[in-house]
């Protein structure tokens, strides 16, 4: 698949999904950039505003197999990855596979499972299996985790996600309150609809998407923009008012996005526009802050923007275009 054809795909697919969610357009591309990167997605909103529906919406799109699981403080591990149960007529254990068997997983509420439950998931996001009972089996491939969060509910049956845990989202991002338009949009479709819930159609398959995650693997990056992104990852670090920047593997994790957001411009290079574009959603949710500018009000997202605005931008050059 060349880079134009996955440009042409990836609107042909935001545009099937744009049909069944009303949210901003550069949430949606995000969310398709990382599907592309071969990442996960950590969506933090409040009650109603359609996560649910988004990931179905991308899962039927793409062609993939969806399933969904609802966190709760009783969920266990093995609710996750699946069990052995012993077969009566075989007379030996068989291998039942949880609902993390899945091209596309939705993990609702990831915060009100307990710790270890959140943690059957580090080895699915990061390796693309699970091990139960010392016997390894592999996910099926495409394999996306989208999380869904609720920022408001802070109380009894919560549990925040360890860093180790954010780390493993490629991205994080949220779909906000529609506008206006948005809004009075989610009214029409309703009344021209006799059903609750909308629903996106097909518009690729399984190979389809493996293919279109390949494209980015052949994009060029530029030095300059290169030396941009390693700028902008090392003053996280130097930052007084973050305790811990961005990590090693968080930089290489920009560097994916950005190929990936280039290839779905049907472009065959990165600028450091694309860095830019895509900082936020991939860099902001790995920063921890310091004690001081916490009781300051000052946010992970403020940080990240006065670094954008400071770190210096490289002028884009005809040789790294080519």
């Amino acid at each position: 698949m060349d880079v134009t054809t996955a440009g042409s795909l990836g609107e042909e697919v935001l545009e099937e999904v744009s049909t069944a969610v009303v949210a901003d357009e550069d949430v949606l591309r995000t969310i398709m950039t990382a599907v592309v990167a071969r990442g996960h997605v950590l969506l933090e909103d409040v009650p109603g505003t359609g996560k649910t529906l988004t990931a179905r919406s991308f899962a039927t799109a793409l062609g993939l197999s969806f399933n969904r699981i609802q966190f709760t403080p009783d969920l266990l591990p093995t609710d996750v990855t699946g069990t052995y149960v012993f077969d009566e007529r075989e007379r030996e254990f068989e291998f039942n596979s949880g609902p993390v068997f899945a091209n596309v997983v939705l993990a609702d509420e990831i915060n009100r499972a307990s710790p270890k439950t959140q943690a059957a998931l580090l080895e699915a996001m990061e390796e693309g299996q699970v091990t139960v009972d010392g016997t390894t089996h592999d996910l099926p491939e495409p394999f996306v985790v989208i999380a869904t969060q609720n920022p408001v509910e802070q109380g009894e049956g919560t549990f925040p996600l360890p860093e180790a845990q954010k780390d493993r989202f490629l991205v994080k991002t949220g779909l906000g309150y529609p506008d206006e338009a948005g809004e009075r949009s989610l009214l029409d479709r309703r009344e021209a609809r006799d059903q609750p819930t909308p629903s996106a159609g097909r518009v690729l398959s399984r190979d389809d998407v493996l293919l279109l995650q390949r494209v980015p693997e052949r994009l060029r990056v530029a030095d300059d923009v290169k030396a941009y992104l390693v700028d902008l990852v090392r003053a996280t670090r130097e930052d007084p008012r973050v305790s811990v920047g961005v990590s090693p593997r968080g930089c290489q994790r920009l560097f994916e996005v950005c190929r990936a957001r280039a290839a779905l411009d049907g472009r065959e290079y990165a600028t450091p526009d694309d860095v830019k574009a895509v900082a936020p959603a991939v860099v902001t949710h790995r920063l921890v802050l310091t004690p001081d500018a916490t009781v300051e009000d000052t946010t992970r997202s403020d940080v990240v923007a006065d670094l954008l605005k400071q770190v210096t931008v490289p002028r884009p050059t005809p040789e790294g275009q080519r």
